[in-house]
């Protein structure tokens, strides 16, 4: 049976709790977002980190309520095919899912799962792969990117943190852009560095990093484009 059960996690701030001051920042981020897509439309966006526990998977998951409330035909597809959890958050079985379409056991539109937030869909990452980098560098992943740039305004992936395996490199290499996440007070300036370089060795389009789990002002995220901070 496909995920067509339309569920979703009440811990997603930005739906639990829309006037948030979390919220509120969470939009700011998507603003920054929209203007970045002014010169260019940046229609699929990866998501990722410096190292685990950054809290990548928590903000790509409120961009995309924030997202598809402004009206954007969204999918959320969870690309980290080592250790996917965009299916607990969402509160999806995850017997299907990306890997099934990827290996044609499945089509797109029977893999998506459709949410109780209206213009929000979810791809789970399907059972995990023993090849993720492979299977994500496929011309199979290339044919099924084009396929939900024609379905969705908005396609953005989850995947593992850059500075622990190759996949954010070769998936972000077939996307309009990149977010990276880190943490404050745990990500190292070193950390941060490196995978800034890993992004920029493989010519993704760094639009923006997220400062997470800043303690100001009873919020927890900030978002700045600055590359150069970084350095």
């Amino acid at each position: 049976m496909m995920n067509k059960r339309k569920r979703v996690d009440d811990n997603l701030i930005t739906r639990r709790d829309p006037k948030s001051p979390i919220s509120e920042l969470y939009r700011t981020i998507r603003t920054n977002i929209d203007f970045s897509m002014i010169d260019k439309q940046l229609n699929t966006l990866i998501c990722t980190s410096a190292k685990p526990c950054d809290g990548k998977t928590t903000t790509l998951t409120n961009l995309a309520v924030t997202f598809a409330q402004q009206g954007k035909k969204t999918l959320f597809v969870d690309a980290d095919l080592r250790k996917p959890t965009g299916h607990m958050t969402f509160q999806l079985e995850n017997d299907y899912g990306l890997t099934n379409v990827l290996t044609k056991k499945s089509t797109l539109k029977e893999a998506v799962a459709t949410t109780v937030i209206e213009k929000l869909d979810v791809l789970t990452s399907g059972p995990l792969p023993p090849n993720p980098s492979e299977l994500l560098g496929s011309q199979a992943m290339k044919e099924l990117m084009r396929e939900m740039a024609e379905s969705y305004d908005l396609v953005l992936f989850d995947s593992p943190p850059v500075g622990a395996v190759t996949d954010a490199q070769v998936l972000g290499n077939l996307c309009d852009g990149a977010l990276l996440v880190v943490r404050s007070n745990s990500t190292e300036k070193s950390q941060l560095v490196k995978a800034k370089e890993l992004l920029e060795q493989a010519n993704i389009n760094i639009i923006g990093t997220i400062l997470n789990d800043k303690k100001k002002d009873n919020t927890t995220v900030y978002y700045y484009s600055d590359q150069k901070k970084a350095k």
